[in-house]
């Protein structure tokens, strides 16, 4: 790096050798070293003509453009594995639950009862005598596509399982199930 006439850092790399500083004072409309008004304008107008000249403008939109192309891309494109990771943190947690429910009670929430057996005490089907009061879940999660999780169970074994961005069974891609076992 090297001290610009400013005293600030200039990055060596940066477009066209701007410093920091420099497009700082630029932005804020601060004379140039050097720049003082042309002899017998006013005091108003000298202040006018600190505006931005077009190659300016140009400069400093061809810097953001080229930022906005160079991250966009790597922010955008990966929204659906950003949901799929979500889902399967969301299987991983309601199947530590279940794991818990099962310790405390003998056996896992059967499909009737559902996912909501780890949130409120269940009243029907295998009544669990060691629920925990404070619950298993803080509430009943639904996954990232909005879509409730899927699960069956006899009591024994369970099925958890996400059914992708398409909310329906099979699929590839982004519209792939995500089950609990695969993970």
């Amino acid at each position: 790096m090297a001290t610009d006439e400013w005293g600030g850092k200039s990055f060596l790399f940066f477009p066209l050798f701007f410093s920091v500083r420099y497009l700082t004072k630029i932005l804020l409309g601060s004379p140039r070293p050097g720049e003082t008004p042309r002899r017998g304008a006013s005091p108003a107008r000298a202040v006018a003509r600190r505006g931005f000249t077009l190659i300016e403008i140009m400069v400093v939109v061809f810097i953001l453009g080229l930022l906005v192309t160079l991250v966009a891309p790597k922010i955008l494109g990966r929204t659906d594995e950003a949901k799929r990771t979500k889902a399967a943190a969301d299987l991983r947690a309601i199947e530590q639950a279940l794991h818990l429910y099962k310790l405390d009670n003998g056996n896992y929430p059967t499909t009737d009862q559902g996912l909501k057996a780890l949130v409120t005490k269940p009243e029907s089907g295998i009544i669990p005598a060691r629920w925990n009061s404070e619950g298993y879940l803080e509430k009943l999660p639904v996954d990232p596509w909005g879509h409730p999780y899927l699960y069956l169970s006899n009591g024994e074994r369970y099925t958890l399982k996400s059914l992708g961005a398409d909310g329906e069974e099979g699929g590839e891609g982004k519209y792939a199930d995500l089950d609990s076992h695969d993970l």
